[in-house]
């Protein structure tokens, strides 16, 4: 039975603030003299070691000297220590005889923006980037050199501290009165500096990062009393058409003829039927030959979108975030969509199981066993344990039908997860050491950590049952280990593959923005994997 009322319109795939480079610096560049230009960002770091003062950079004494001020001795008025995160704006007057040029700030912006740059790594440059994104919203052009100045690490520098702009310039969309202009980001950031191929590459990786991003966070954030599993295959199907992608839908028609019997028995209390999509990006071969899949990377990505744990009911307090309980398979479809967009060699396919796990009179029981697509039963003890269902069934058919080189899954999976780890790091579960050790590693270069966890053979027995091949959820509390028992189970669905599972439970929400994190869905996962794949060889 369809939803009676016509839900409120979201926009989906919305284009981050533009980022632009100019070469030059704030001493010589004209731009500062433009219409448009609001404000001027500048670096500070902390005192050295062996000293009381601020550190400066030389894009603060060139913006002191061209405004005839002394910026240095302004922060340490103001109490800026110059750590990572901070950012004061300097709101200058317009005295009497500004407009005749006598005045050694005539006709430049009025605002100064000293930005704490820490130690400048690109975690703190991530930081301060995001900082100066709140310090500058509803403004139109905003200028800094807080990424190039000399000394900085070049590209990854720049990458970082325009990720940290664009990903904290990210607001909820209100449903109702539109957001005061005031709260908008500014329309441009200019970062002034070198130009060059590799720094506008980093750039542009930057804005391709955020914007998958941000289309995790949209769609996550979606009130489920507009996304359901049909809206969220439609966003999909218009996305990847756009383009240029192949797309595929099954219906609860085709899922029944081909025995999807986990993700059925999760939708089967909802109103709204679940759906299965698949994404598939096929890169160009050279000079328009046959494509050259150097790799076959699956991404499954669990797509529960409402969750109120069925028959084995969750608290209401626990209820209220789980619009977000389909952040998986919104990653899922970022990543694929952002390989497409940076031209990877790689083939990449996202497939997306969606349903809503609701009760009512078909409601599936704790007890119960189910039948998984290729043949596998499946004892029911809770559930609020269906992602591992959908998952399942997802896997064991990409497994057997897409022919991945690579299958990884991301799903807001275990509780378990959340406590072991916190509310900043992934937990990571593979079979190749090799993967394991390049998914940590791009976690660590997009600022989206995680933690390599072991699937522990001693608790294998956790998913054993003695009415069916397989039990989802343990009977014995001896075992402990949510997060690691979730695991095994998903690891029985996907063969001999190379394969590694990340449960984002805790990093895929936020209770408050911090640094370049928002309050709601985080989108976390989307550019570590962008990452990953860019450095796939």
């Amino acid at each position: 039975m369809a939803r009676s009322l016509t839900p409120p319109a979201v926009r989906i795939g919305r284009a981050v603030p533009a980022v632009g480079l100019a070469a030059g610096s704030l001493a010589t560049s004209g731009l500062l003299l433009e219409a448009g230009v609001d404000a001027v960002a500048v670096p500070v770091a902390p005192a050295a070691p062996d000293d009381t003062d601020l550190q400066p950079r030389r894009g603060t004494a060139d913006a002191a000297a061209r405004y005839g001020i002394d910026l240095a001795e302004l922060a340490e008025r103001a109490g800026l220590t110059g750590t990572a995160g901070e950012a004061w704006t300097l709101l200058l007057p317009r005295p009497v005889g500004s407009a005749t040029g006598d005045l050694p700030w005539a006709g430049l912006p009025r605002r100064l923006v000293l930005v704490g740059v820490g130690d400048g790594t690109p975690d703190e440059l991530r930081r301060a980037g995001a900082a100066l994104a709140r310090a500058t919203r509803g403004l139109r052009r905003v200028l800094t050199t807080v990424a190039t100045e000399p000394g900085a690490d070049g590209p990854p520098a720049v990458r970082a501290f325009a990720e940290g702009y664009l990903l904290a310039a990210y607001r909820v969309q209100r449903i109702g009165a539109p957001a005061s202009p005031k709260e908008a980001p500014a329309e441009e950031l200019v970062v002034v500096g070198r130009e060059g191929v590799r720094v506008q590459a980093a750039l542009d990786e930057a804005v391709r990062g955020a914007t998958a991003t941000w289309l995790v966070r949209d769609l996550a954030n979606t009130p489920s009393s507009t996304k359901d599993p049909a809206w969220v295959a439609d966003r999909a199907s218009e996305l990847a058409r756009a383009a240029g992608l192949r797309v595929e839908v099954l219906g609860p028609r085709e899922l029944e003829t081909q025995g999807f019997g986990g993700i059925l028995a999760v939708g089967r209390g909802s109103a709204s039927t679940p759906r299965l999509v698949t994404v598939t990006y096929d890169p160009a071969g050279p000079a328009g030959g046959p494509a050259r899949r150097a790799q076959h990377v699956v991404v499954v990505g669990k797509g529960i979108t409402y969750d109120t744990g069925g028959l084995s009911i969750k608290p209401r307090e626990a209820m209220v975030p789980m619009k977000t309980d389909m952040a998986g398979a919104a990653v899922a479809l970022a990543t694929v969509l952002g390989a497409a967009a940076a031209e990877l060699p790689h083939r990449v396919t996202a497939v997306l199981p969606l349903a809503e796990n609701h009760f009512g009179a078909a409601s599936y029981r704790p007890g119960d066993v189910l039948r998984m697509w290729g043949g596998r039963t499946v004892e029911i003890a809770n559930t609020d344990a269906e992602g591992r269902l959908v998952l399942g069934d997802a896997l064991a058919w990409a497994d057997a039908t897409l022919d991945p080189d690579v299958l990884v899954d991301v799903a807001t999976l275990t509780g378990a997860a959340s406590l072991g780890l916190g509310k900043q790091h992934g937990a990571l579960y593979a079979t190749d050491a090799r993967l394991t050790a390049a998914l940590e590693a791009a976690g660590a270069e997009s600022g989206e950590p995680v933690w390599p966890m072991p699937l522990v053979e001693d608790y294998a027995d956790a998913v054993r049952s003695t009415v069916a091949d397989l039990r989802h959820v343990p009977q014995d509390a001896k075992y402990g280990g949510g997060s690691i028992t979730a695991a095994l189970f998903l690891r029985e669905f996907v063969g001999a593959r190379t394969w590694a599972h990340l449960d984002i439970a805790g990093p895929a929400r936020s209770t408050a923005d911090k640094h370049e994190v928002t309050e709601g869905a985080t989108g976390f996962g989307a550019r570590l994997l962008l990452r990953w794949l860019a450095a796939l060889r």
